[in-house]
Order: C-alpha cells, then sequence, then structure tokens
C-alpha cells in the first residue's frame, strides 16, 4: 500500500508539472503570437501607399495593440512594437493637438516601460540630472541600441506634441545625448533615422542664434546615404529644416524634385515615400512665399 501510495503521488505531481508546464508554453505561444501579430501589423501598414486609408484604419489597431499590453505589460517587444505604432501614428496622422499629444504620451509611455524592463536603470529617468543621465547612457551597449532609440525617439515625439511647453522643450538635451548615443554605437539604426532626428534637432535655431547647421547637413547627408537614397522623408527634411533655415531655393528645390521624380522604394518605405513625395510637392508649392 504504501509503494502504491507514493507511485499515485508521483504520477498526481508529475501531472501537476506537465500542467503548469503546458500553461507556461500556452503563455509563451500566446506572447509570441502577440509579438507576430504586432510585427506584421506594422509591416503591412509600412507597405500601404495610400495613407488616407491607414489613417482612417489605423486607431482601430492602435486599440487592439493596447489591448495587448494590457494582457502582457512586462513583454518588452510589445510595448516597443505599440510606441513605435503610436508615435508614427501620432507624428504623421493626428488631426488635433490633443490627440497628438495623447497618442505620443501613449508611444513614450510604452517605450519608457519596455526600457525599464531590458535595463533597470533607465526606469526613473525623468528624475535623474542630465549628468546622471548621460553616466548611464556610456553604459549601454548594441544589445540595447534600437531599445534606446525607440526610446528616445518616443520622447522626441512628446516634444515635438508639446512644442509650446517650455517644461517640454528643456528635456531636448537629453533626448539630443540619447541619440548621440545611438550614433556611437550603431549609426544604422533605424535605416538612418538616428542621423535624421540629430539633422532636425541641430536645425532647430539658426546661427545667429547658436544653431549648427552644417553639423545638421552632415547628419542630413549621412541619413540619406546609409538608406541608399531609399529613405525619400530624408530629403523632405534637408529641404524643409536646412535648405529653408539658410534660404537655399536651389539646393531646397532640387532635393524636394528627387523626390518627386525617385521611384516608391522597398516595400518597407512604401508609406513614408508617399507621405515624403505629398510633403515634397507642398513645401514645392509654397516655395515663392517662402523664399
Amino acid at each position: 500500500m504504501g509503494i502504491r501510495l507514493i507511485i499515485n503521488r508521483v504520477h498526481k505531481s508529475s501531472l501537476l508539472l506537465l500542467m503548469l508546464l503546458s500553461i507556461t508554453a500556452c503563455g509563451q505561444f500566446i506572447a509570441n503570437a502577440k509579438q507576430e501579430f504586432a510585427e506584421d501589423l506594422s509591416a503591412t501598414i509600412m507597405e500601404f501607399n495610400d495613407p488616407e486609408t491607414i489613417k482612417k484604419g489605423v486607431p482601430t489597431y492602435l486599440i487592439l495593440i493596447s489591448s495587448m499590453i494590457k494582457g502582457d505589460p512586462d513583454n518588452p517587444d510589445l510595448l516597443e512594437s505599440g510606441a513605435q505604432l503610436y508615435g508614427a501614428y501620432a507624428s504623421s496622422f493626428a488631426d488635433s493637438t490633443a490627440s497628438k499629444k495623447a497618442l505620443a504620451n501613449r508611444a513614450f509611455d510604452y517605450a519608457s516601460q519596455a526600457l525599464c524592463i531590458r535595463d533597470e536603470q533607465f526606469c526613473d529617468v525623468k528624475s535623474l540630472s542630465y549628468f546622471e543621465f548621460e553616466k548611464r547612457l556610456a553604459t549601454v551597449d548594441k544589445t540595447l541600441a534600437e531599445s534606446l532609440f525607440i526610446f528616445v525617439s518616443s520622447w522626441a515625439g512628446v516634444i515635438e506634441a508639446n512644442s509650446s511647453d517650455w517644461n517640454a522643450i528643456a528635456e531636448l538635451p537629453r533626448v539630443k545625448a540619447g541619440i548621440q548615443r545611438v550614433l556611437e554605437i550603431d549609426e544604422t539604426i533605424s535605416n538612418g533615422n538616428a542621423h535624421l532626428y540629430m539633422g532636425v534637432m541641430e536645425s532647430l535655431l539658426p546661427p545667429a542664434l547658436g544653431g549648427k547647421p552644417e553639423l545638421a547637413k552632415k547628419h542630413f547627408e549621412r541619413a540619406i546615404e546609409i538608406s541608399n537614397g531609399e529613405n525619400l522623408m530624408a530629403k523632405v527634411l534637408y529641404a524643409e529644416k536646412y535648405a529653408r533655415m539658410l534660404f537655399d531655393r536651389e539646393l531646397h528645390d532640387e532635393l524636394l524634385q528627387q523626390v518627386i521624380d525617385a521611384d516608391i522604394g522597398p516595400s518597407d518605405q512604401i508609406l513614408i515615400n508617399t507621405l515624403a513625395k505629398q510633403k515634397a510637392a507642398e513645401l514645392l508649392l509654397d516655395g515663392d512665399d517662402y523664399f
């Protein structure tokens, strides 16, 4: 009887262990499925050539992504996918200032949570002094470069959405320091977009007020080079932020005409390049009034 009882207990404990393992495996499968869906959704959006359809259709999926994150809040990959989707929609499609702020804030919240999960020293970034933030940035290696870029670019989105708030603008040096660290680790992250962000930030002030347009020019040109000229938005921002600041009409029109004449590019650039072409046409049309 004693042996039978022991065997029975071992059998039951084995079944319990298998059940727990099955639940764990199932949970991992669901987590993986969520992440795969988010990645497929992002890829599909980037391959669309109709921005209006994206503007109307994506809000439903933003809510869906948020519901997935609510059910799996400790999944950094899912959080970063959510941050990128919300950030992209905020910067390109939000209809009002209030909406842009809300979407950008959610993008930043998700990116912040993800970075905190990956490296706990970044869990309290906003409470840090600039000096301490720089010290922690110096510890970031290539394995964390993409996560850091998602974080600081989301932070830049919040600042853009709150451009009339001096408290938000005061955080810009931290964002710039974060982008600079990304460039030091891997300048090719996100197809050279770290250079694009830096180019825009270096173009915020004219030379008379301490701006560094020549440094901005180097970043814009490097972004174009890294993307092999396929990221047309780099040329649009180069024209809008740099050429207009220096009143260089020739460079302005040349860059924008190149965008209009260019092919739509690879599949993962279709949406952004479609938007770039639209923006280029608008800037060219507005050129006479500006210059």
